[in-house]
């Protein structure tokens, strides 16, 4: 079956712009570097002819996913749809041109630099769940096995606060764009094509 993905950017042009996205996260909701929050949502539509299990997701639903990068001030940079929801939410990240886009270096992102005088340089991250590979640009929380009061405990829940304004940038959509609601009865591409008109 041939899947027909869809993507749509509003990146920043340069590294000054970038840092501004960094400054706002880090005024906003306490988290320093963040480049942007990025997560996936399932697009429910009704089993496509002939694809088996291709669509069926964690859920045991037919899906496509619909990937985001969102800002402080939730807006999109970048949007993805069309995979097929059996991927993960990283898998579909490593198969977007944005990702192709950070390994060829072409992002103009900000180069690693110090949050404070006393510590060491730090690079500049999207924030993400355990569903992304925790990568030099991808930060994730780690795993959840953490007394009260530990650092880590604290760092998920900062991180968590940054990332869920993609989570409420979901919520808001499906408010506005009903379609989302519910199964979507068409076929894959012309779903993605709906999505894609929203952006």
């Amino acid at each position: 079956m041939k899947i027909h993905l869809s993507a749509a950017f509003d990146l920043p042009r340069s590294s000054h712009e970038w840092i501004k996205i960094a400054e706002e996260f880090n005024s906003t909701w306490n988290f320093p570097h963040c480049l942007g929050a990025l997560d996936g949502k399932h697009v429910v539509i009704q089993s496509p002819v002939h694809s088996g299990s291709e669509f069926i997701n964690y859920k045991g639903t037919f899906s496509i996913v619909l990937l985001a990068l969102v800002d402080a001030d939730y807006n999109f940079i970048f949007v993805d749809c069309g995979c097929q929801g059996r991927i993960s939410d990283g898998g579909v990240y490593r198969n977007t041109e944005f990702y192709q886009k950070i390994c060829r270096n072409e992002l103009d992102l900000p180069l690693p630099d110090r949050l404070s005088l006393k510590e060491d340089e730090m690079p500049y991250v999207f924030v993400a769940d355990s569903a992304f590979a925790l990568t030099v640009n991808i930060m994730k929380p780690y795993a959840e096995n953490h007394n009260k009061e530990t650092k880590e405990r604290v760092f998920n829940y900062r991180l968590s606060r940054a990332r869920r304004i993609v989570e409420n940038v979901f919520g808001v959509m499906s408010a506005v764009f009903r379609v989302l609601r519910k199964p979507i009865l068409l076929q894959p591409d012309k779903v993605t094509d709906i999505v894609m008109t929203f952006f």
